[in-house]
């Protein structure tokens, strides 16, 4: 059974990750089938997350997280925040605000991101 407080603490170790750019953690918390929309429109797979970060491409300096929503249905939980995000990609700095939503699934291998969107607001 997980808990918010799971969720929450999970959420906690992906933004550690994602500024530190931390793939062995990244890789952890992804699932292998994951789909992400991501601001642009595209759709995104678990291995083209990885690599943005790998290649350095993407550089997080800032993540001020702002949960709006958390919902726990049987072995999925759904999170909504608003997240103001500094750094740059592509070598182009940015500072925006997005809203996300991320399903975490409850699995045999520990609770996992399956999918979820980002859209700038």
């Amino acid at each position: 059974m997980m808990t918010k407080n799971d969720i929450l603490n999970l959420e906690n170790q992906l933004y550690e990750a994602m500024k530190s750019g931390n793939i062995e953690i990244l890789d952890k918390l992804l699932h292998n089938d994951l789909l992400f929309i991501i601001p642009s429109g595209e759709t995104i797979t678990k291995e083209m997350d990885l690599e943005t970060y790998r290649s350095g491409n993407l550089k997080i300096v800032e993540l001020i997280p702002n949960i709006e929503q958390l919902n726990i249905i049987d072995d999925l939980a759904v999170i909504t925040l608003k997240v103001n995000l500094k750094g740059s990609y592509n070598s182009q700095p940015f500072e925006a605000q997005y809203r996300y939503i991320r399903f975490w699934k409850n699995l045999s291998d520990g609770i996992k991101v399956v999918g979820g969107s980002g859209i700038s607001i």
